[in-house]
């Protein structure tokens, strides 16, 4: 065995004997997340201080001009946070031909490096492990076929693998340990587990009943085209997956069949179906314990807030603004950040919801198009 799987090894197994770690709620403290304005090449800083039950006030901090291309749109559109806290990614889909993800220092929110990826980086997040990024190609501009996830390693910003998966990957989490990582594919119905150690695709699951006859199939072909008519209707075009919680459950975004797909991750199998959301269940993101879920309705212009054990959805928020996006739950698992992008001119908006009484504490505006987010600390 190589020197360096020995040593990704070692972490990972240390990082499984060290379980999950989690902080108790504490009150009068502030919460910081960094957000992308997508159409705006910003990322913006944003800060919320809870002043009661229900209540508080968030406010943009600073707002980061990202990109280097001070007259092309750069778009972006995924952010993660360094487990140790001390660097932000961003990954910018609008390439030429590639996207990048590029690394800034938290404090001084200045350019560390950039890396170029694949087509229409996306969604990401990072091992706390190994310290690997693993960042999805959505490849939005290229033909409609089986695209890939860039796995980049933190320190040298040196992309090394692609993993290649199904067509349209999004929504990129790690499992709780670093050991490995989950995604979706838009276009062929299903759901994907990567090996941190061996950095191959160890499982895949079907989502829907016609899944299995899509992978590998080229969908702008004549025959890909055809299938793609034909079974459009029975599709489920999963948007987002969140990462496994300490029930053994991971949850998947049905967005195209109003459904929400409880996931058994031991025994790699679709274990509950939520029904009843509203139109275009997006993004998604699980308390630690498993027990709130939190999602964005995309089409719907809400949010929903889900008691997964129950398998019920218990309150029903519009937003401020349309087009609702990203989602993040504090690791307190007190309060859900979520974006909405907003449509036209508008700004798009931040805003944070309270998990225990279920309602919207403050929101802020930000710059267009607000997307991806990132709880910082």
């Amino acid at each position: 065995m190589r020197l360096s799987a020995l040593i990704v090894g070692a972490a990972l197994a240390g990082a499984a004997m060290a379980g999950p770690a989690g902080s108790a709620p504490q009150p009068g403290r502030s919460y910081f997340a960094y957000t992308c304005a997508e159409s705006d090449d910003t990322v913006a800083l944003v800060r919320f201080t809870p002043s009661g039950p229900g209540q508080g006030a968030l406010d943009v901090v600073k707002t980061i001009d990202v990109g280097v291309w001070p007259t092309e749109v750069e778009g972006p559109h995924g952010i993660a946070v360094h487990p140790n806290g001390q660097y932000w990614f961003t990954s910018l889909s609008h390439g030429n031909p590639n996207g990048v993800v590029e690394k800034y220092a938290t404090g001084t929110d200045e350019r560390v490096a950039r890396v170029e990826v694949g087509l229409f980086p996306a969604s990401m997040d990072i091992s706390p492990a190994t310290g690997f990024l693993y960042v999805v190609n959505f490849n939005l501009y290229g033909r409609m076929r089986a695209s890939t996830v860039s796995v980049v390693d933190t320190d040298s910003m040196a992309e090394i693998a692609q993993i290649p998966t199904g067509v349209m990957p999004h929504g990129s989490r790690i499992g709780p340990h670093g050991a490995k990582q989950y995604s979706v594919t838009m276009m062929d119905d299903h759901l994907w587990e990567i090996d941190g150690l061996t950095m191959k695709v160890a499982r895949k699951l079907p989502l829907s009943e016609h899944a299995a006859h899509m992978l590998g199939m080229d969908m702008t072909s004549e025959a890909g085209a055809a299938m793609m008519k034909s079974m459009q209707a029975q599709m489920v075009q999963p948007t987002w997956a969140t990462p496994p919680a300490r029930t053994g459950k991971l949850y998947v975004a049905g967005n195209a069949a109003n459904v929400i797909l409880e996931v058994d991750v031991e025994r790699w199998a679709i274990a509950r179906r939520f029904e009843k959301t509203a139109n275009g269940p997006y993004n998604l993101d699980v308390t630690a314990d498993g027990r709130w879920l939190v999602v964005t309705y995309k089409k719907s212009a809400a949010v929903g807030i889900w008691d997964a054990i129950e398998g019920k959805e218990v309150a029903r928020i519009t937003t401020t603004r349309p087009v609702p996006h990203g989602v993040v739950i504090t690791p307190d698992q007190r309060y859900a950040f979520v974006t909405n992008e907003g449509v036209g001119g508008e700004p798009g908006t931040v805003e944070v919801y309270d998990l225990t009484t279920r309602t919207r504490a403050a929101a802020v505006d930000i710059g267009k198009q607000a997307g991806g987010i990132a709880f910082w600390k």
